[in-house]
């Protein structure tokens, strides 16, 4: 059985302001045609479809247009969509079950009573049936009517509330599962820190939302999403697939993809990564401006300005906005006494919790957690 892995579209995201439909629209087009030339059987998207939870009218038309290309080009397979953290789950659950009897599964929320199970659909080959656990996005108090609370009557962490709910489900050992799941799950002991985020991901302050990944053991290949770098999880099958196209300029350079996975016999998995191309590249370009300049190009460009000396800020400016249509911002190195507005001083980033820490000064522990806790509820409630 041949599946595609995609997920993270982030429909309707702009870049440093600059509208991305043009290109969305170009690499979605793009995976409807190695689709068609490929034939799965199945094609997987593990959450944030839309990059808003109300998302506008023309991103509601591209993700349309996807769909049916998709069903165009592979009427035999059957397309299962997840909700992620920037989705409205009640929206993308809408029409469920109307959906699925064409071959089209949008899961927009998981199980949400004790007697309701996590979404499972059967698809069978000459090996024996495939079971696809669906599991849109969860916060713990999403689903507290089922895994409970801790002794104090507080939500349980994700890391518990993804294993009870995962671990409630009666996953047969002696045939294959794929699960579907959008979260941040850690490779074996390994610290949340040590995992490479990008710019375009919500972070949670002190990454409560990490998920061990021994929880995904039971499964034969793990269709994740959440993360926007291409990366594994402590086992080959286990794994991000990335955001389709660039989403910030951190991951500038990535090579991104279609993961297609091959389930053969119980145990036996092939992935391979097939390659897309954007319309346009997103580069760091690094240099004296006189070496900028004579790189131009239409690609969405981060210009990092080496010159020593002060240049006129305006000039300046026109000359790259010339060269570089699409340019996104410009950062100066070893700016000395003009006020480029533009520029950029890596050391001096900090994130939300950072700068509130710097700003309020000698918080004690207590404290901390309470901002950590204000902090992630305003970051959940904007995405």
């Amino acid at each position: 059985m041949k599946l595609f892995h995609l997920s993270d579209l982030h429909i309707g995201l702009k870049l440093f302001n600059r509208d991305l439909s043009e290109d969305q629209t170009y690499i979605l087009n793009q995976v409807i045609e190695i689709a068609a030339r490929q034939q799965p059987e199945a094609i997987l998207i593990a959450g944030d479809i839309y990059d808003k939870a109300v998302p506008s009218a023309e991103a509601v038309a591209i993700f349309d247009h996807f769909v049916s290309g998709l069903t165009r080009a592979v009427p035999q397979a059957e397309l299962m969509i997840i909700s992620g953290n920037h989705d409205s789950g009640s929206r993308v659950n809408v029409f469920r079950s109307i959906l699925q009897a064409q071959k089209i599964h949008m899961i927009g929320l998981p199980p949400l009573l004790p007697e309701e199970q996590i979404e499972k659909v059967v698809l069978r080959d000459q090996y024996g049936p495939v079971n696809f656990y669906l599991l849109p996005f969860v916060k713990p108090s999403m689903v507290r009517a089922i895994v409970g609370t801790d002794e104090n009557g507080n939500n349980l962490s994700y890391d518990a509330t993804l294993h009870q709910l995962i671990g409630r489900e009666k996953i047969d050992p002696h045939v294959r599962n794929v699960l579907v799941s959008h979260q941040f799950y850690l490779p074996g002991s390994a610290d949340p820190d040590s995992v490479e985020r990008m710019d375009s991901e919500l972070c949670t302050v002190g990454n409560i939302d990490a998920v061990q990944a021994d929880i995904l053991e039971a499964f034969d290949y793990a269709a994740l999403g959440h993360i926007h770098k291409p990366m594994t999880v402590g086992r080959e099958v286990y794994r991000y697939c990335g955001t389709p196209l660039a989403c910030s300029v951190s991951e500038a350079g990535q090579q991104k993809g279609i993961i297609m996975v091959t389930l053969a016999a119980k145990g036996v998995v092939k992935t391979e990564v097939l390659p897309l191309k954007p319309l346009r590249q997103v580069q760091v370009i690094r240099g004296t401006l006189q070496e900028v300049l004579k790189q131009g190009c239409d690609d969405y460009v981060s210009i990092q300005l080496t010159d020593q000396t002060d240049l006129d800020v305006f000039d300046m400016q026109d000359k790259l906005r010339y060269a570089f249509p699409n340019l996104l911002e410009i950062r100066r190195e070893n700016l000395r006494q003009a006020d480029y507005g533009m520029t950029y001083q890596p050391e001096q980033e900090l994130n939300a919790f950072e700068l509130c820490n710097a700003f309020l000064k000698d918080l004690d522990p207590e404290e901390q957690q309470l901002l950590r806790t204000v902090i992630n509820q305003v970051q959940e409630a904007q995405s």
